[in-house]
């Protein structure tokens, strides 16, 4: 087009464009900070909540948790007065302290054991390709969605340890079935009480652990299981000697979860027993002392020794599982 008469405009020429400001502070700011510090900065502000709420509300209380341990407030007023460690050691001379470590390891064994003998029995029939397949996996999972509270609940139902004739849940089952030398008083038996707790236990984490197996399977070549299986193994020994030999770290893995799990476990006791002697475990001890006799050294001296075994069980994880990766050359 031509300009307009008396325009001075030469028609083949246009006026350049105007510069954005193109960010203003954000770009001065840039201009201002070194190359390194601009590729790791926009990081560190993303990630700067997460590093504060974890600083405060993990590593923060874990040390306020240690400080009450290694002081003589044994009330609600004493003050923070270090005391040289000794709750650790007199902690032992109370009468219901070794009970309750005793009960937490028979709970952990048969809850460890249990959950991964079923899980990987489950995953191992998954893995032979049985009908509805996807179907199993949604029942056997399904119990991992409910709370420990309430399969508590229905399990404090089902394990009553009632005689026949006022028997409830699975004594119930047992006496009507023909099958009553099975019925038993479950978690208030004195001496295998916190094995029959274990069950619920068993029966609400198999299903995530029959995850990890099949996880495993699946990742197993099957060029390696027909290679055996042409080297004349049967099935059985293609699982012993060529798969589950390849599964070792979801074994480790399964076995570090659980154990963290059961030495910690609170909610599900409190459900079925509630804080009777006979099922005391060192996190029932723990809200004890706190709560109910209102000592909060004590408290926290049980609550430092969780920790240390929660901390046996999972640092050499995490160092094998860095040496792993280093082998590995990720």
């Amino acid at each position: 087009m031509r300009s307009a008469p008396g325009s001075g405009e030469d028609p083949g020429e246009r006026p350049p464009a105007r510069e954005g400001r193109r960010g203003g502070l954000g770009d001065r700011a840039a201009r201002l900070l070194p190359g390194r510090t601009r590729r790791w900065l926009p990081g560190l502000l993303l990630l700067a909540p997460s590093i504060v709420a974890i600083g405060l509300f993990v590593y923060g209380l874990i040390f306020w948790n240690t400080r009450v341990a290694v002081s003589g407030k044994h009330d609600e007023v004493s003050p923070y007065k270090f005391d040289k460690g000794r709750n650790f050691v007199d902690l032992w001379d109370q009468p219901s302290w070794p009970g309750a470590v005793k009960h937490a390891l028979l709970f952990t064994a048969v809850f460890v054991i249990g959950a991964l003998v079923l899980g990987a029995f489950l995953a191992f029939l998954m893995d032979k390709g049985i009908k509805g397949e996807a179907g199993f996996r949604a029942i056997y999972l399904f119990p991992m969605a409910i709370s420990f509270i309430a399969s508590g609940v229905v399990w404090r139902w089902l394990m009553n340890p009632a005689p026949p004739e006022r028997a409830v849940g699975l004594n119930q089952l047992f006496d009507k079935t023909g099958l009553g030398a099975l019925a038993n008083d479950w978690w208030q038996n004195q001496d295998w009480g916190m094995a029959a707790m274990a069950l619920p236990a068993i029966w609400q984490m198999s299903g995530y652990v029959m995850a990890l197996y099949l996880a495993g399977f699946r990742a197993v070549p099957e060029d390696l299981r027909e290679a055996a299986r042409v080297d004349g193994a049967s099935e059985w020994k293609v699982y012993r000697y060529v798969v589950f030999p390849q599964l070792r770290p979801v074994t480790l893995s399964a076995l570090i979860i659980l154990g963290h799990i059961s030495l910690k476990v609170f909610d599900l006791i409190m459900a079925i027993a509630g804080k009777q002697i006979i099922t005391y475990v060192p996190a029932i001890a723990t809200y004890v002392e706190v709560f109910d006799r209102h000592d909060p050294a004590n408290g926290a001296t049980i609550a430092t020794y969780l920790l240390i075994a929660v901390g046996l069980l999972v640092i050499p994880y995490l160092v094998w599982s860095v040496r792993a990766d280093r082998r590995a050359g990720r």
